[in-house]
């Protein structure tokens, strides 16, 4: 018989919602890193910091299904997130796996479009979301502010429909 006094439960609900100083220094060294927030100064990143929400995620858990509503982006501060479409014939393809100061979901708050894939945490997680209505809050009481933010999203999409350009480029050589 087990010991009720040896079992760990684990719940969002209980964890510690205070972060260390150290904690919020690594968590500011990963929004700098976001394209997004790449051009924020220190008293930006103090104003965003506000706008996000921290989340936890066991092992398995899913953060959000292949076509819910986008309503955030999520940034990695603890943990593992595999990213994963089913496709129209229940195949299921991995199309990335992220670590701690990885983002993902931003396509969400340009566009509010449904999810194209699924997000699941592969390891414990500890994520930070800003939502939509909060960032769109932010930019309208911030538009200059505003301006780096969707200059930042235009990099990622630039850079991403470069490499999507380049893997298509050289699949096309591949076969010649």
């Amino acid at each position: 018989m087990e010991n009720k006094a040896d079992q760990t439960i684990k719940s969002s609900f209980w964890a510690n919602i205070f972060n260390s100083p150290a904690e919020k220094s690594d968590f500011i060294e990963s929004l700098k890193s976001v394209p997004i927030f790449k051009d924020f100064n220190s008293r930006d990143i103090a104003h965003i910091l506000d706008l996000f929400h921290n989340r936890n995620y066991l092992a398995g858990e899913y953060i959000f299904y292949q076509n819910d509503p986008g309503i955030g982006l999520y940034i990695i501060r603890e943990g593992d997130v595999e990213i994963q479409r089913t496709t129209d014939s229940n195949v299921v393809i991995t199309l990335a796996k992220f670590g701690k100061g990885d983002f993902f979901g931003e396509l969400a708050l340009i566009d509010g479009e449904k999810r194209s894939a699924s997000a699941i945490a592969k390891k414990d997680c500890n994520i930070a979301v800003i939502f939509k209505p909060d960032l769109d809050d932010y930019i309208e009481k911030f538009p200059k502010k505003g301006i780096k933010i969707l200059q930042g999203f235009a990099e990622i999409v630039t850079t991403r429909l470069r490499k999507l350009n380049e893997e298509h480029f050289a699949g096309i050589k591949n076969n010649y």
